[in-house]
């Protein structure tokens, strides 16, 4: 008997396994028009014979409220060129990039048809680490200097949580959470588990958009935190559980434990040992569980409430 369950299992795995083949298969055959444009090399070499003509091109990127001499010592300011080289040496060439997001945006499209390819448009944004990527219904924009590795000298000062992730390595992670958000609808709910759920729903559409990506880069944890999330997942919903903090609507919960952050904040002495952010890691892990459950698209995942998707989710932290 018990042989017999465990190659019903391997068959089962075997067909999932096809099943993901197949799907990656038709995937690629999706055709993207995909335009890059690398503004900050653009922008580095402008003067003021040709700052017109970038102009035109740009008008978007060119507020009318400055004038052209505020443009022209922007691009002469020492701090403005030292950006522009720093930037040049760790993106030199972008192709390795521009391949990841030609994949990121084919997915979209096999999830999302009616998903519109931006052009993708890179700048610099003198370390603006709040908007790192911008998605508009036209344009991607990705500002290169808040990914030069979380070791440059440009990041002195701000906190170890923030500088983790102002690696290559996030610049499709944060481009998949900004298409993400376009798909997910914010809950009416304010409880805690909605909350969750929210996050638990953009991190599962992660899963779909970047296949080749490592759990970690997708959250936004270096390895070892992930590992701790794992490793405590169990611990961390039972806190949940007992405190009875699940269908709980003060909005405290969320700076402790969805928001950015050193660490989350149980107020125990674990608390420095832990990453930021465990609503979030719940959140992705019911929202997978949810769907190995229930036979229902993406589109339908994504409109679910979070009580349903919590009681049909019948979530279990893995021990």
């Amino acid at each position: 008997m018990v042989r017999l369950i465990s190659m019903l299992f391997l068959v089962l795995i075997m067909v999932a396994c096809n099943s993901q083949s197949n799907e990656e298969k038709e995937i690629e055959k999706i055709a993207i028009d995909l335009k890059v444009t690398r503004f900050d090399k653009k922008f580095a070499e402008v003067t003021g014979d040709n700052l017109p003509q970038l102009k035109s091109e740009y008008p978007y990127l060119f507020p009318e409220r400055f004038t052209d001499s505020m443009w022209i010592a922007k691009a002469n300011d020492s701090i403005q060129k030292e950006l522009n080289e720093e930037v040049e040496k760790a993106f030199p060439d972008f192709s390795t990039e521009e391949d990841g997001i030609y994949e990121l945006f084919q997915h979209t499209k096999y999830y999302f048809p009616s998903f519109e390819i931006p052009h993708v448009i890179t700048i610099t944004s003198e370390v603006d680490y709040r908007n790192k990527v911008l998605l508009t219904p036209d344009y991607l924009f990705i500002s290169l200097d808040t990914y030069l590795g979380k070791k440059h000298p440009f990041y002195i000062g701000l906190q170890e949580y923030l500088k983790k992730n102002f690696e290559k390595e996030q610049i499709l992670p944060d481009v998949a959470n900004e298409i993400a958000e376009v798909y997910v609808p914010q809950s009416e709910s304010k409880t805690f588990i909605a909350n969750m759920l929210y996050y638990g729903k953009i991190l599962y559409l992660k899963d779909l958009l970047l296949s080749k990506v490592a759990d970690h880069d997708k959250i936004g944890y270096t390895e070892e935190e992930l590992k701790w999330a794992i490793a405590n997942e169990e611990e961390v919903w039972r806190y949940f559980v007992e405190r009875e903090v699940i269908f709980n609507t003060d909005t405290d919960l969320n700076s402790r434990f969805l928001y950015p952050a050193p660490f989350s904040k149980f107020y125990l002495e674990l608390d420095a040992e832990s990453p930021s952010r465990l609503g979030q890691f719940i959140g992705w892990q019911m929202i997978r569980q949810y769907m190995d459950k229930n036979e229902v698209s993406v589109q339908e995942m994504l409109a679910t409430n979070a009580e349903t998707i919590f009681n049909k989710a019948n979530y279990k932290p893995k021990k």
